[in-house]
């Protein structure tokens, strides 16, 4: 399909050759050194990543990378660049979130070009902002770069939309945990049926969440899903309410990283799935059909179901 531009018909020539050729600075600008490099891996999919990315990833000196990095993404940092695990798992944390902030500090003090790669966004329950004011107070320049969010690669690779006009006006971000071990009990603020609730680290306490929702008020039958995995070729979706999504899940037994979407929008999916590609490119799917017919032919679940809830643990 062509591309429309539209041009102001006042324009010289010579700045009308400058709107039409213009690339964005940061494609070919080098990586500063000594600054730290805040950068949003996405979902996984190297495919999302954005074209800045991948710039300061190829210039990295060090990279700092958590457990929802992809192996896929990761190769794409510079052969050369010297690599540091420092992820976060479910009860079991590599490196205190203290010895992070002093190890990106001290890398980017010695002079080189620093890349925080952190899963999803870095500014959506991902601690970015801890991180930065640690790496400010110790005077280090920074630069963030934002990723592709668990929540919206999601929905686009389900076919639920996040808002609707006919059904959804607003859509909130919320986390499980307000901090480790504190399950974040807030359900009044869930409760407007116009809205869109994903939930962010929530699939190990599925069933507290769901019966917590329900006393508080929500309807029972909400549709609820359930998105292992996303934009990756092994997501799998389970389709559900508020009710009921727990025990189908209690039978499936998706694995983590997954996020939980609650709403009228979890609808479409059954509408729109079928002519999704992305959909059909998932190896695994696992759908009210499958759920009603078939039980758990062809589901993969991973060797560990339980170990990593993800890095966004707060």
């Amino acid at each position: 399909m062509t591309k429309a531009i539209q041009l102001d018909p006042t324009l010289s020539q010579s700045a009308l050759k400058n709107k039409l050729t213009h690339r964005p600075d940061d494609v070919s600008k080098p990586a500063t050194k000594g600054a730290v490099y805040l950068v949003g891996a996405g979902s996984g999919d190297p495919e999302l990543l954005t074209l800045k990315a991948y710039r300061v990833m190829q210039q990295a000196d060090v990279v700092l990378y958590d457990s929802l990095v992809s192996q896929d993404v990761l190769d794409l940092c510079h052969p050369s660049a010297t690599k540091v695990f420092v992820g976060k798992r479910c009860n079991n944390h590599s490196m205190p979130q203290a010895d992070i902030n002093q190890l990106l500090v001290r890398y980017a003090q010695a002079g080189n070009c620093v890349v925080r790669l952190k899963g999803g966004d870095p500014f959506i329950f991902g601690r970015g902002g801890e991180e930065l004011q640690a790496v400010v107070d110790n005077g280090v320049y920074f630069e963030s770069i934002p990723g592709i969010t668990a929540a919206s690669a999601a929905a686009s690779s389900t076919g639920i939309p996040l808002t609707h006009r006919q059904c959804a006006q607003s859509v909130k971000f919320v986390t499980a945990f307000k901090k480790t071990n504190c399950p974040n009990q807030d359900y009044s603020e869930m409760l407007e049926p116009s809205q869109t609730v994903v939930l962010y680290m929530g699939l190990n306490r599925l069933a507290g969440l769901t019966e917590g929702l329900m006393q508080a008020g929500r309807d029972q039958l909400t549709p609820f899903a359930v998105v292992s995995h996303a934009s990756l070729p092994t997501q799998q979706v389970l389709i559900g309410t508020l009710q009921d999504i727990a025990s189908k899940q209690a039978m499936a037994k998706l694995p983590t990283p997954a996020l939980l979407i609650m709403g009228d929008v979890v609808n479409l999916y059954q509408q729109l799935s079928h002519f999704n590609l992305a959909d059909q490119r998932a190896q695994s799917r696992f759908t009210t059909e499958q759920y009603k017919g078939h039980g758990r032919k062809g589901l993969e679940t991973g060797s560990d179901e339980t170990a990593i809830e993800d890095d966004l643990v707060v």
